[in-house]
């Protein structure tokens, strides 16, 4: 009789967050910041069908990299939590800390089951306050570990490299287009230190615009809106860079 082949839980659950982790790097990775009136969400996302970013209630929005099918049953779970527990109690009571919660076990049961795969999938959840003091930014990995981020985070296959170079630049009070400038700054630099262009019908952008005087403040920014923001910075940028009227009259 062969003796059972036996792996230590140890082993077994490394060997699970591997396979997770391999599975997330093979998506493009997106970025969440803050901005001087709220948070937007950036991400190099080809399909104008297949979103990473959505509205899950008022002030709270959801971004994920990895396998859409999964991320997508999570979302829609997310939805069906928020309308069900705003329907019964207050719309006030849906939190993005309580969403986040609520992802955190889901994630959890399923990366510490033996019975069916991981995950492959990061999610980030977003809530935008009425003051910039107030908004919040949970990551969860694929383990269902939740992590409070503030300013910026990265989520995807290239990760480390963006949240650094993000840590370093980022800054509170920016503009709209300033953080937009930034995000896409992060997003087109390779592993080898190289820059590359992404153009806007190649982005995905989204905000939670604190401003809005609709309760939802959710918004998604395409076309010429997401072109002018973009070139907008650009055009500042430039101006900086020219001389002032008094250097050129010395």
């Amino acid at each position: 009789m062969s003796t059972p082949f036996y792996v230590s839980p140890q082993q077994a659950m490394a060997d699970r967050a591997e396979y997770a982790r391999k599975g997330i790097a093979r998506g493009r990775s997106l970025v969440v910041l803050q901005y001087a009136d709220g948070i937007v969400f950036v991400g190099e996302n080809p399909s104008r069908a297949l979103h990473k970013f959505s509205e899950i209630y008022d002030r709270i929005g959801f971004a994920a990299a990895g396998k859409y099918n999964e991320y997508e049953n999570l979302r829609i779970g997310g939805v069906r939590y928020a309308d069900l527990r705003g329907y019964t109690y207050d719309r006030d009571d849906v939190t993005a800390r309580g969403l986040a919660n609520v992802y955190a076990q889901t994630l959890g049961t399923i990366f510490s089951s033996a019975g069916e795969k991981p995950y492959e999938v990061e999610l980030v959840v977003a809530e935008v306050g009425a003051e910039p003091s107030g908004d919040q930014i949970y990551r969860l990995p694929h383990d269902g570990s939740i992590v409070d981020e503030h300013g910026s985070v990265a989520v995807g296959g290239n990760a480390e490299q963006i949240s650094s170079f993000l840590d370093q630049r980022h800054r509170d009070g920016m503009s709209l287009a300033e953080a937009l400038k930034l995000a896409v700054q992060a997003l087109s630099r390779d592993t080898n230190g190289t820059e590359r262009e992404i153009p806007a019908e190649r982005l995905e952008v989204a905000v939670l615009d604190r401003t809005r005087p609709q309760q939802r403040k959710f918004k998604r920014i395409v076309g010429r809106q997401l072109v002018r923001l973009l070139e907008a910075d650009n055009a500042a940028l430039a101006k900086t860079d020219e001389p002032s009227d008094e250097a050129s009259e010395e």
